[in-house]
């Protein structure tokens, strides 16, 4: 979910499909989660299929592949990608495996009736092509949209109610906590001025007013940026969702089991590092990264998106 200097990388190595979807990291990911032929993993954000692809590639039949996203409209993609490669696959006698798509969080595993355990869970956290392009979704200040911000589209609050009806200090806490952004207060007050806000351009612009760049560090990056970030987060319980996952994940692997979790900001990637180190020293896991794996000189200059992510992976024991 990271933000860029003046974008939000997209979900998802070194190739994209029609969607102009480039999924970051795709081949450290697929090598950390060793998949096993005949396993059962979750993709626990599944976005346009870009990792579900190679993961479904190697599975082969009677695998089991589960993907997971809020966004329904991303499912749909990913089940077409995913069927038009199944029947290639099984005119070639390779097999497929079973795939189930699940419009839904992935904190719901957490409270997963059917308890089983998986060989593998991926998580991509990162925003995905499909809602940063379409200015009607409302994620970036570089197009006119509404503030909207949702992945699901049927959950509630919109950016626009946050924007609108926080009072200012709940407002600058909001965005202090979740954007990082020093400069909060002073945001909050220009906004609850400003009101009523509707459009993501509006909202730019009055941060931009606000919060003018002081120095040429802040010079680097759009100053309505960790606003925005900061704004998509609550709106989506992203890190609550994270930590839920993390919790859960333990009792969602077998043994041998791996989880691979790639972050695009300071926040996600400390709660995974945090994580995973406190299951390692309660005998849960043996970590595989001791240090976070970025992406290659190569590929950020093929997907300058992919510049802030970090992956980290773990092993159950």
């Amino acid at each position: 979910m990271g933000e860029g200097s003046t974008n939000t990388p997209q979900r998802g190595g070194h190739g994209s499909n029609e969607f102009g979807h480039v999924p970051v990291l795709l081949k450290e990911a697929i090598d950390f989660l060793a998949v096993r032929r005949g396993g059962t993993y979750i993709d626990a954000t599944v976005g346009l299929g870009g990792h579900s692809l190679e993961i479904a590639k190697r599975l082969g039949a009677p695998g089991h592949l589960i993907g997971l996203d809020k966004d329904p409209k991303a499912l749909e993609i990913a089940k077409s990608v995913l069927s038009r490669t199944s029947h290639v696959a099984r005119e070639a006698a390779e097999g497929w495996p079973e795939i189930e798509l699940i419009h839904g969080s992935f904190a719901d595993l957490a409270h997963d009736e059917r308890r089983e355990t998986h060989d593998g869970i991926l998580a991509d956290l990162g925003v995905s092509s499909l809602q940063f392009g379409d200015p009607a979704r409302g994620f970036s200040f570089q197009a006119e949209g509404p503030l909207d911000m949702r992945m699901n589209p049927m959950s509630e609050p919109t950016a626009e109610q946050v924007v609108n009806q926080f009072d200012e200090r709940e407002l600058a806490d909001l965005i202090y906590e979740f954007g990082e952004e020093r400069r909060s207060r002073r945001i909050a007050r220009a906004i609850v001025r400003s009101r009523p806000i509707l459009t993501t351009a509006q909202l730019a612009a009055v941060i931009s007013t606000a919060a003018r760049p002081m120095n040429q560090a802040e010079r680097r990056i759009h100053p309505a940026t960790r606003t925005f970030q900061a704004l998509r987060i609550f709106v989506n319980r992203e890190l609550d969702d994270l930590r839920k996952l993390l919790e859960a994940a333990p009792q969602l692997l077998t043994p041998g089991g791996r989880l691979v979790v790639i972050s695009f900001h300071s926040l996600e990637d400390r709660i995974v590092k945090d994580a995973m180190r406190e299951g390692a020293k309660l005998g849960k896991y043996k970590l595989l990264t001791k240090k976070p794996v970025t992406p290659s000189d190569e590929e950020i200059a093929s997907n300058p998106r992919a510049r802030s992510a970090k992956l980290r992976a773990a092993e159950r024991i």
